[in-house]
């Protein structure tokens, strides 16, 4: 199957540029950037939910175990598929549940992932966070890996805040200044995003991060005298 990269280009790039002193510094430093995307929905929703709290590498195992004992993750095969049979391959119980649950709805036509495409960012959200297992960050995700909309940034992402702070030199992100840079970087944030998760990564090694650092807990006790 041939690789897909997340669409963007010199527009997008221009305008976020124009738009922000500090974060164009970054774009021009780090260059175009690569992000893979996954264009079936369905495999993705899967996946997001296979891969919640737990390592990128574990994630990858369980996908495998699960292409390898399914043939192929489709909502059907997913739906006939019994919780116990689906916990064999890795997962909880609770995945395992929010996994069928999904391909039973999605099987049954209660969810038409196809229709997603033509519905707004905030109905995209809405639809998904009804199944159990999604929340806001999960959709946000699926709706720039899967997707591929162009205006999401997740203020649930520790990766996103840390970029921000790292760019911007802030100690900390509160919900405010997160839409004020929201609102700047529109209709482009998914962009935005990529950029600075590479920060965070540490695309750039003269970027710190300004979070006020954690105080060690004095110990407790009366030192004794020698």
């Amino acid at each position: 199957m041939e690789t897909r990269y997340f669409e963007y280009g010199d527009e997008e790039l221009a305008y976020l540029k124009a738009k922000d002193k500090r974060l164009a510094e970054v774009i021009e430093r780090i260059g175009p950037i690569k992000r893979e995307v996954h264009v079936d929905v369905f495999e993705s929703l899967i996946d997001s939910i296979v891969s919640q709290q737990i390592s990128g590498k574990a994630a990858q195992t369980v996908w495998g175990r699960m292409v390898e004992g399914l043939g192929a993750i489709t909502p059907e095969g997913i739906a006939s598929a019994s919780i116990e049979e689906l916990q064999k391959f890795g997962m909880t119980f609770s995945k395992a549940r929010y996994i069928r649950n999904a391909g039973e709805k999605v099987a049954a036509g209660a969810l038409d992932l196809e229709a997603l495409h033509t519905k707004s960012d905030e109905e995209v959200c809405r639809d998904l966070c009804a199944l159990d297992g999604i929340g806001v960050w999960t959709a946000e995700m699926l709706m720039i890996f899967s997707l591929q909309r162009k205006d999401v940034l997740s203020f649930g992402d520790l990766g996103i805040q840390k970029g921000m702070r790292m760019v911007h030199h802030h100690r900390r992100i509160p919900r405010d200044l997160f839409e004020k840079y929201r609102r700047r970087y529109s209709p482009y944030n998914s962009i935005a995003s990529l950029y600075f998760w590479e920060v965070a990564g540490g695309a750039i090694e003269s970027m710190k991060d300004y979070a006020p650092k954690a105080k060690k807990k004095q110990a407790k006790g009366i030192a004794k005298t020698q």
